[in-house]
């Protein structure tokens, strides 16, 4: 006789299957900083009715663009290496979807690799953004406040690889730069930049 299948849990990430559910002590700090004390904070700001209004996070994609993969195979093994140390995450390869000649570029060829994460790796990665990487940008005085898109996400860029600790100098073949957005649940701007705030993201004032 079939067993029945387990209960969906409070702890459960949002679309994951047959996921083991997150005790309070597995989760990321920042994940508890968030239910601590940004939640409450948010519901004060804003006047929510129903905890269900209250923005979250939804997931956090971090794009490299490797356009001399074209005619340097090993550049887009490097950034697959690397984008994995600093997410903890293999990422996909991305491929042209059309052909343009003066850039000698095939469609299916590969141009970039892209992570999509979620979950306490989410959690643990915008961590280690915001209070290791980007405080190691020379002369930094936060991140600008225009990067939303209108819709409650965020994108900002980052100048290279090496801005994460986990990156050995020694074994990087070039410096690329890329681009992490944020993608939240709210639905303004405004919403979304006060959620990024309480939780530590260093926008800039001026």
């Amino acid at each position: 006789m079939a067993k029945n299948p387990e209960p969906a849990t409070a702890n459960a990430e949002p679309g994951a299957r047959n996921a083991q559910p997150v005790t309070p002590a597995e989760k990321s700090r920042l994940h508890q900083r968030y239910l601590r004390d940004v939640i409450p904070a948010l519901t004060k700001d804003f006047n929510y009715q129903n905890p269900m209004q209250v923005p979250k996070l939804a997931k956090v994609s971090v794009n490299v663009g490797v356009g001399e993969a074209i005619a340097n195979a090993k550049a887009l093994d490097a950034t697959v290496r690397d984008v994995s140390i600093i997410t903890g995450q293999k990422p996909i390869i991305k491929k042209a979807r059309k052909s343009i000649a003066q850039f000698k570029l095939r469609e299916g060829q590969n141009v970039g690799v892209m992570v999509t994460l979620r979950g306490e790796r989410m959690w643990e990665f915008l961590d280690r953004l915001m209070n290791i990487a980007l405080p190691r940008v020379r002369d930094f005085k936060g991140v600008s406040p225009r990067g939303f898109d209108g819709r409650g996400n965020y994108t900002l860029g980052l100048r290279d690889q090496l801005l994460f600790p986990e990156i050995d100098y020694m074994k990087v073949d070039k410096a690329r730069g890329m681009n992490v957005s944020v993608v939240t649940t709210a639905k303004t701007d405004e919403e979304a930049r006060k959620l990024l705030q309480f939780m530590g993201m260093p926008f800039r004032t001026s």
